[in-house]
C-alpha cells in the first residue's frame, strides 16, 4: 500500500461501492491519497485496483466495532505521517417496509452502522484531524434527515441523527479548527437501492421507485456534493435537485408536503 508523500488524505468509510468509491475516485483523480474501508473486501479489492496502490490505504472496517476503527486508524496514520484532512463517514445502511415488518434486530442493525458507526468514526478520527490544518469531517446523511420518511422510518431517523451531530460537532469542534458538514442525497443509484426488509427480500426499494417514476441521480452527483461538503463554508449539502426541493417544502410547506407523501403511500396488506 501506498503513502501520501505531502498529498492530502480521506479516509472513507463504505468504499468499497457507490458513493464512497465513487468518491475515492474523485479525490484520487484530483491528487488525493485515499483510505479505503468497508466489510466488503472483494469490492475494496477493486476500487484499490483502480486507483493504484501508490495512492491508497486499504483495510476490513466494521464501522461498528471500535477496536477495527483503532487498526484502520493506525494504519491510515502511517500512510500519512498521522495527518487526516477529511473523515468521510459514509458507511451506512437500510431496511425498507412498514415499521411492524422490519425485525427489531434488522433495526439495531440499521441504528448501530448508521449512528454509532459515525460517532465511533468521530471519535477514532479526532487525534488524526486535530493535527491537521483545516481537517473536515463530512458525514453523509440523506434527505431522509429532513423528511420523516415513511417505510423507511428507523433509517430516517438514524440520518435525523447524524444530521444533528453534524450540527452540533460543526460548533463544537471549531475551537479545535475543524469543520463538520454533511451530504445529503436524494435517491442516487448505488446497492443501497436494494434494500428490503432483511437481507436477502424479494420485495426491493429500487422496484417501488421505478413503479413511482421518481427521480435517481448518478453516483457521480454525489461524489461531487461530497467534494463540496468538503470544501465549502455551508454544514449540509443536498445532491439532487429534488433534495433541494424537498428541504424547501419541509421548511416552509409541511402540510403540503404530508399530503403528497401520503398519496405515495402504497395501500397496506
Amino acid at each position: 500500500m501506498g503513502s501520501a508523500n505531502g498529498r492530502k488524505s480521506i479516509f472513507i468509510t463504505g468504499a468499497a461501492s457507490g458513493i464512497g468509491a465513487e468518491t475515492a475516485r474523485l479525490f484520487q483523480s484530483r491528487g488525493w491519497f485515499c483510505g479505503l474501508y468497508d466489510i466488503d473486501e472483494a469490492g475494496l479489492a477493486e476500487v484499490a485496483k483502480e486507483l493504484g496502490d501508490d495512492n491508497c490505504h486499504v483495510a476490513r472496517l466494521d464501522v461498528t466495532k471500535r477496536e477495527e476503527w483503532a487498526a484502520a486508524m493506525a494504519g491510515f496514520s502511517d500512510a500519512t505521517a498521522g495527518k487526516m484532512d477529511v473523515l468521510f463517514n459514509n458507511a451506512g445502511i437500510g431496511r425498507h417496509g412498514w415499521f411492524e415488518d422490519i425485525p427489531p434486530e434488522e433495526a439495531d442493525l440499521v441504528i448501530d452502522v448508521n449512528v454509532k458507526g459515525v460517532v465511533n468514526g468521530v471519535y477514532a478520527a479526532l487525534p488524526l484531524l486535530r493535527e491537521t490544518s483545516d481537517a473536515r469531517i463530512v458525514n453523509t446523511a440523506s434527505t431522509a434527515g429532513v423528511v420523516g420518511s415513511p417505510r423507511l422510518a428507523v433509517y430516517s431517523a438514524t440520518k435525523f441523527a447524524v444530521r444533528g451531530l453534524t450540527e452540533a460537532l460543526d460548533v463544537e469542534l471549531s475551537g479545535l479548527g475543524i469543520r463538520c458538514t454533511s451530504l445529503m442525497p436524494w435517491f442516487i443509484d448505488t446497492p443501497i437501492l436494494d434494500m428490503g426488509l432483511t437481507e436477502g427480500a424479494n420485495v426491493k426499494m429500487a422496484d417501488e421507485i421505478r413503479e413511482a417514476g421518481q427521480d435517481v441521480y448518478p453516483v457521480s452527483l454525489a461524489a461531487e456534493t461530497a467534494w463540496e461538503a468538503a470544501h465549502g463554508k455551508d454544514i449540509h449539502y443536498m445532491a439532487g435537485k429534488r433534495a433541494k426541493q424537498a428541504r424547501f417544502a419541509a421548511r416552509f410547506m409541511p402540510g403540503r408536503l404530508k399530503k403528497q407523501i401520503l398519496q405515495g403511500l402504497p395501500e397496506r396488506d
